[in-house]
Order: structure tokens, then C-alpha cells, then sequence
């Protein structure tokens, strides 16, 4: 299983700044490995859905050109402080995570 997500969630005046580390290899498939030049096999983050106090308000379709621990940001208007946000993907492994965290 990956590391915790690192979430980011500020308010700013009436909008949340949400920014989240996804802590992933997302490696393409296309790459090789060093000496023996075989490919190494395709491992990344195939979908991800941000939720603040129980609405969904992001949820995305990713594919092999997302980097390495990618962050995600995103601006959320009419919420509070207090509320929770909880950030979920699955990777094409049919590995997934959940973190959360609160706003502030």
C-alpha cells in the first residue's frame, strides 16, 4: 500500500483551497529498466474523487502521463470551516486510497 496522501485544505474567505499529494509511482509502461532493458510494467492512478462534507465535487480520469506523487489543487466554493474533506484514488492495479482531512 502507497503512503498517506499529504491534504491541504484552507479557507479563503468563503472558497477552500484544497491541495493533495498523491503519493504514487505512476510509472507508463514505457520506460526500461537500467542493465537488462526490460520494460517495467504500468502501474498509475486511473481515477480520483475529492469530497467536502459528503458532496462530490471533483472526480477525474487520469492516465499514464501523470508524474510521480502528483499534487491535485482545487477551489470549492460554499463551505465551512469544520468540514471534511476526503480524497480517494484507484489505480489500474485496482489498488486505492482514502485519506481526509478537515477544513481550516
Amino acid at each position: 500500500m502507497s503512503e498517506p496522501m499529504k491534504i491541504r485544505a484552507l479557507m479563503k474567505g468563503d472558497i477552500a483551497d484544497i491541495r493533495i499529494l498523491m503519493r504514487h509511482v505512476n510509472e507508463t509502461g514505457l520506460r526500461k529498466e537500467a542493465g537488462s532493458g526490460k520494460l517495467i510494467p504500468a502501474h498509475y492512478i486511473q481515477a480520483v474523487t475529492v469530497e467536502v462534507a459528503g458532496k462530490r465535487v471533483l472526480e477525474g480520469q487520469t492516465n499514464i502521463t501523470l508524474s510521480s506523487n502528483p499534487v491535485l489543487a482545487c477551489k470549492v466554493q460554499g463551505v465551512i470551516a469544520g468540514d471534511r474533506v476526503v480524497v480517494t484514488w484507484t489505480d489500474n492495479h485496482g489498488e486505492h486510497r482514502t485519506d481526509e482531512s478537515i477544513l481550516a
